[in-house]
């Protein structure tokens, strides 16, 4: 039975939700959010039974936002859509939350080769991790790629940031919250053919990225 909806902030990922969608896992509703894609991935989403929704505003955390308001179920995760990682692990994910164990469950990055994961973009994650575990004791290892948790409670947390501080702005209020946060390995795979990362795949990108995180931590 259905019990979470699984929001993919979109932008131009067409050719990976060709692939992706079809093994979502039968636990999750998909609810694409499209944020002004130029290459069909909104008829492609709607063609393999998602929830469509339209977001102008540019902004991974605007795409987020808007994917979390048209979330219909108790819980709630979130996860790239561009290929990268494998929806079946979001499962031992949802079971931390579901159980009652965790309050959030989020995954850590390990790479399934070398290359997936540039160095600009590492680095700038682990700077950013390293701060946040040392000024407010947080529990995770990595900025919260894919994420689980209850959906009321992530919008009374009222996370404010539309751009990619975002996740970063998020672990900050749910640790000063007091949330029990689980974290669990997760593979980190190649991107689909035929799309382009807007954060790792170039330094230009990290830098951008890692301007929204210390704008939120500031």
């Amino acid at each position: 039975m259905t019990t979470c909806d699984l929001v993919l902030p979109c932008r131009d990922e067409g050719p990976a939700l060709r692939s992706l969608l079809p093994r979502v896992p039968a636990d999750f509703a998909v609810v694409v959010s499209d944020n002004g894609s130029r290459d069909g991935t909104a008829e492609i989403a709607r063609g393999l039974g998602a929830l469509v929704v339209s977001e102008s505003r540019p902004g991974y955390g605007a795409a987020v936002h808007t994917g979390l308001l048209a979330a219909t179920h108790e819980y709630v995760a979130f996860m790239d859509g561009d290929g990268s990682f494998d929806p079946a692990e979001l499962l031992p994910l949802l079971e931390d939350v579901r159980s009652g164990r965790a309050d959030l469950a989020v995954g850590r990055r390990r790479p399934v080769r070398s290359g997936v994961w540039p160095w600009h973009a590492r680095a700038g994650n682990a700077l950013i991790v390293a701060w946040l575990r040392r000024r407010i004791k947080m529990d995770a290892h990595d900025i919260a790629p894919m994420r689980v948790c209850r959906r009321q409670a992530l919008l009374d947390l009222d996370v404010q940031d539309r751009r990619f501080g975002y996740p970063v702005e998020m672990l900050q209020k749910a640790t000063m919250a007091g949330w029990r946060v689980s974290e669990r390995d997760v593979g980190y795979h190649p991107r689909a053919e035929g799309t382009k990362s807007k954060v790792s795949g170039s330094v230009k990108g990290t830098l951008r990225t890692a301007r929204d995180f210390w704008r939120v931590l500031a």
